[in-house]
């Protein structure tokens, strides 16, 4: 009995540190397939999610939020032969506004396919969002939502 307890107890110890976790991620290392058209789409993009610090070498673009210590990051760097998937980076939003004034962000600096922003009630109740791609065809999301996902 006393080993069915341990183990529950370090599940119960795992549930509390990961819901006390202030970060789920260190940072997106994204590939693209021209430099010149990512750099001046993120550079008015990413300032507006929050990666406010600029801190990029020759070959690779960084946009970091700002703090002391470790702070996630959102990078890119060229390959030429670089082919979109369908794989989906997801930025979060306060509220619907922000979703709308984000979304006129990503128009300006010549987002691609946008679908949105409008309400996706078949994610969850009050999904909000804005679809879109870079100049590269990597697949982006602004959202909002009012509940948990399925």
């Amino acid at each position: 009995m006393q080993e069915r307890k341990g183990g529950l107890q370090a599940r119960q110890d795992y549930r509390v540190c990961q819901e006390m976790k202030a970060r789920r991620f260190d940072h997106i290392d994204l590939r693209v397939n021209k430099i010149e058209p990512a750099r001046h789409f993120y550079a008015r993009l990413l300032p507006e999610l929050g990666f406010t610090l600029h801190s990029s070498g020759e070959e690779w673009f960084i946009w970091q939020a700002p703090g002391s210590g470790p702070v996630e990051f959102f990078g890119f760097t060229e390959s030429r032969g670089h082919q979109p998937n369908d794989n989906r980076i997801a930025f979060w939003a306060e509220d619907r506004a922000e979703v709308d004034r984000l979304g006129e962000i990503v128009k300006n600096a010549g987002g691609q396919n946008l679908e949105g922003p409008g309400l996706w009630r078949e994610y969850s109740p009050g999904y909000y969002a804005l679809f879109f791609e870079d100049p590269s065809g990597n697949k982006l999301e602004i959202c909002s939502r009012e509940t948990r996902s399925g």
